[in-house]
């Protein structure tokens, strides 16, 4: 790989600790402290992202290469560092954070002038580290690494995964947090992004009152990521703060899009770039539930639930824009641009809807349909993914009553039954007044609704095979991710099996890593 070309532009421009110290401390009035990766004596490559290489401009992976890819022995121009943000956590203010598993090797630009950020995850402790080792397990790094890859081809905004690697070394890890810790195989993940800047890295500077340096890092983050924006002084920060709230909300409509479930929607976990960033107790959604949260630590009160995720993303904005307004001075503005996010966000939720169902455009009546259907996918239990699979040929089903007891969670008695004929002939009413075709409807769908997702349980049989040392799942998983819209596996188009409901794992997961 072209290792030479990567640079750290951030270490020259921001304030920081240059003393590779690793003691977990605070570092008040900086972004960022110098720190070696751990390094590792017996690593060994899982996977390795050459499409994604290439792309970024690291171009071909050669033996060699694997030193980098878990920190070892790096080349004198790799400055490494891990940056220093705050955050809400859980609705709770909790200070200083940072990046507690995650170093940053540095920026790598492309012949085309792209610039992608490359960090390591797991590769040893940072001062950020919150009493904790730094390392990573291999379930977490697989699931991130897969996941973020899936993502990326079902075309939402995310980080990416370059790499996975065995790092030689057992971690111990209470996987429930119910006071009976295991010991696990070690991993390390490179994950790549445009930017790996959060709202926390702004809220972090505003608490510490370090208004010119939190100028200095809204002025880095336009003139480097929101290029669009043009205008100067006080407006410049009013134009970059309503782009992120459109680049979050969007980001949301493409969660419920496919049904993705982050579980921790914390203000550090969230993107000043709009991309799915943080991969923890995530889950794709199997049945259909608005109150269904994948991790553990957000129970009882289900706080990141799936259907709250639009709600929370405001609540964090609301706090980043707390954190701006040293810069913005302009209360109303920002009071009118978050009250005009739930608008704007429920018009784009409902087009996507539309899209879903195969409907031109959002008329007068489908806000009344869509919530009928919601109650019916509720009460039926029915797999988010396969409903809409199925929606696509129900014209061709000859048996309508057996093709819905095989996308439900739960028994359908004739009553439940009925209720879906009912549905169908709501749909059909609906579909007449399309402008276009059944063809083209259908062509809609089949372009908005995924035929394959990566689902918790697939990730449990997958991490199961790697820990064994086989790779067939892991193989067979990337090529089903990278086209996601056709159904190249039958088998992996299907309900969650029953025997999966209570394992840990395949539905619900804790934070532990």
């Amino acid at each position: 790989m072209n290792l030479k070309n990567i640079k750290q532009p951030f270490l020259e421009i921001f304030p920081g600790d240059f003393s590779k110290n690793p003691i977990q401390r605070n570092t008040p009035k900086i972004l960022f402290s110098t720190i070696d990766p751990v390094g590792f004596d017996d690593p060994k490559l899982i996977i390795f992202n050459q499409k994604l290489s290439e792309e970024i401009g690291l171009g071909k992976y050669n033996d060699n290469d694997l030193d980098f890819l878990v920190g070892n022995h790096l080349p004198e121009n790799i400055k490494t560092y891990a940056t220093a943000y705050a955050g809400h956590q859980f609705g709770n203010w909790a200070g200083q954070l940072g990046d507690g598993r995650a170093i940053i090797a540095g920026e790598i630009q492309n012949t085309e002038g792209q610039k992608t950020e490359i960090q390591w995850k797991g590769a040893g402790a940072t001062p950020y580290s919150r009493h904790a080792d730094g390392r990573a397990v291999l379930r977490s790094s697989v699931r991130e690494y897969l996941m973020s890859e899936a993502m990326y081809y079902l075309g939402i905004p995310t980080t990416r995964g370059l790499s996975l690697s065995f790092t030689g070394e057992n971690v111990v890890r209470d996987i429930m947090y119910s006071g009976n810790p295991e010991v696990e195989k070690g991993a390390v993940v490179v994950r790549t992004a445009e930017s790996f800047l959060r709202f926390g890295h702004f809220e972090l500077m505003s608490a510490q009152k370090e208004i010119d340096t939190l100028k200095k890092l809204a002025d880095y983050t336009i003139k480097n990521y929101f290029p669009e924006i043009i205008s100067e002084g006080q407006q410049k920060y009013k134009d970059f703060f309503q782009s992120v709230c459109t680049k979050t909300a969007d980001l949301m409509v493409d969660w419920f899009r496919v049904g993705f479930v982050h579980g921790v929607m914390n203000t550090d976990n969230m993107s000043i770039l709009g991309l799915t960033i943080d991969y923890g107790p995530f889950s794709m959604m199997d049945g259909y539930d608005l109150n269904f949260t994948p991790n553990t630590t957000d129970l009882p009160g289900r706080r990141y639930a799936f259907g709250k995720q639009g709600q929370i993303s405001q609540w964090n904005l609301w706090q980043l824009a707390n954190a701006l307004f040293a810069l913005i001075k302009d209360e109303k503005f920002l009071e009118d641009t978050l009250n005009s996010y739930g608008t704007y966000f429920w018009k784009a939720h409902d087009e996507m809807l539309c899209r879903k169902f195969g409907f031109d455009e959002l008329k007068n009546n489908d806000e009344e349909f869509f919530t009928n259907w919601q109650g019916l996918m509720q009460e039926l239990e029915l797999d988010y993914t396969l409903f809409f699979n199925l929606l696509e040929k129900i014209d061709s089903v000859s048996d309508v009553k057996t093709e819905f007891q095989k996308i439900s969670y739960t028994i359908l008695e004739e009553t439940k039954l009925r209720k879906t004929e009912d549905f169908l002939k709501q749909y059909q009413l609906r579909l007449k007044n399309n402008t276009f075709s059944r063809e083209e409807s259908i062509s809609l769908m089949k372009k908005t609704n995924p035929k394959f997702l990566l689902r918790n349980y697939l990730l449990f049989e997958c991490i199961e095979e790697i820990n064994e040392g086989k790779t067939e799942m892991l193989n067979k998983l990337t090529k089903a991710l990278e086209n996601p819209y056709e159904e190249i596996y039958p088998e992996f188009s299907v309900k969650r099996p029953s025997n999966y409901d209570d394992i840990s794992g395949c539905s619900m997961l804790s934070c532990s890593s």
